[in-house]
């Protein structure tokens, strides 16, 4: 995507529940820092959550959904804290956000920063947003035994699977072209960019034989556009996936780099992105000033890149590997004792 050209950046600030509220400050001073590589970003506080749904009865307010439509180029969440039973008239804002923006890819990287202990990893996530069992079509039968039986519909589609495939070839040229910018940070990956299709369709032949078939086809119709993205259905550099799936292996591969904090994630459509930071609301230490910026503030970077400022991005990404590098500072989550301000000074030093 070409870069946004335009003398201010308008961007919406969710901050939402519990350590959403401590790390997404990070990420707008780690933005501020940008200075000139960046249009003038100005931001619009925004309200959603489990909180703002127990004080008043709605969890996305229809303002905030107006206002990211209408006024915000961008926009930045923090963590939701969602209730682990049903409740009635709840449904999480981010979900319901996702839908009404079209934000149909989760884009989530994992990667290891290189000299530091564990294993070397480098990898993209692309998660379709919109189908698979996330469409929440979900019914009980009562049995003539007494017993219950519970469905739930699985929906695939073509047009879902094309646009997240074409997002993930998109995604993989893009990395490419940061892995050679200037003053890029090391990385494990070497070689052309690679997506690889994830799938069941040995089981699940109909509907992930329609998402492999239709993903590859992408590349195979593509007129020469991805002949420097290689594809396979092994190792990855960026993995393409339905939603459950993409769900499940991003959450798994965050453990390969030692926290969730560390992981960034981007909420994509074809003309609007919102940073997430993979993490939860994480209750438990809500209001310590010990929660990782680290995932909000890469975040930050990943929706800069995806809107194309991959300078800046770069900039942010190679200040947070040089503070991880260092040992120096680190949030109890990463073996540490600093906190959440102290992290994010050492950054905004390096940016």
């Amino acid at each position: 995507m070409q870069a946004i050209k335009r003398s201010t950046l308008k961007i919406g600030m969710i901050p939402a529940d519990g350590v959403g509220r401590e790390v997404l400050p990070a990420a707008q001073r780690a933005i501020e820092a940008l200075g000139s590589a960046i249009p003038k970003p100005e931001f619009i506080p925004l309200i959603a959550g489990w909180e703002e749904f127990n004080k008043n009865g709605k969890a996305l307010p229809d303002e905030t959904v107006r206002v990211l439509k209408e006024e915000c180029d961008a926009a930045m969440f923090g963590s939701v804290q969602s209730p682990s039973h049903k409740v009635a008239g709840y449904s999480s804002p981010i979900v319901a956000l996702r839908k009404h923006l079209d934000l149909y890819a989760n884009i989530r990287p994992v990667a290891s920063v290189p000299g530091t202990a564990g294993p070397d990893v480098n990898l993209v996530i692309v998660r379709e947003n919109t189908e698979c069992l996330y469409i929440k079509k979900e019914e009980i039968h009562d049995n003539a035994d007494g017993s219950k039986t519970a469905f739930a519909t699985r929906q695939i589609t073509s047009k879902a699977s094309e646009r997240i495939g074409r997002m993930a070839f998109e995604l993989a040229l893009r990395r490419g072209a940061e892995r050679a910018a200037p003053g890029a940070p090391a990385t494990f990956w070497k070689g052309p960019p690679k997506v690889t299709i994830v799938h069941k369709s040995n089981v699940l032949s109909v509907t992930d034989g329609l998402f492999r078939e239709t993903v590859r086809a992408v590349k195979e119709n593509d007129g020469g556009r991805y002949d420097g993205v290689e594809m396979n259905e092994q190792l990855f550099d960026v993995a393409v996936a339905p939603n459950l799936y993409g769900d499940i292996i991003s959450d798994g591969a965050a453990a390969l780099v030692g926290s969730l904090g560390l992981v960034p994630s981007v909420n994509a459509g074809d003309n609007f992105f919102m940073g997430e930071p993979v993490h939860g609301s994480a209750p438990d230490i809500a209001g310590k000033g010990i929660a990782n910026p680290i995932a909000s503030i890469r975040s930050a970077a990943l929706m800069l890149s995806s809107m194309g400022y991959l300078e800046a991005a770069t900039r942010i990404n190679a200040a947070v590997d040089a503070v991880i590098l260092e040992g120096k500072y680190s949030t109890p989550d990463l073996g540490g004792k600093s906190t959440t301000d102290e992290v994010t000074e050492a950054i905004l030093k390096k940016i």
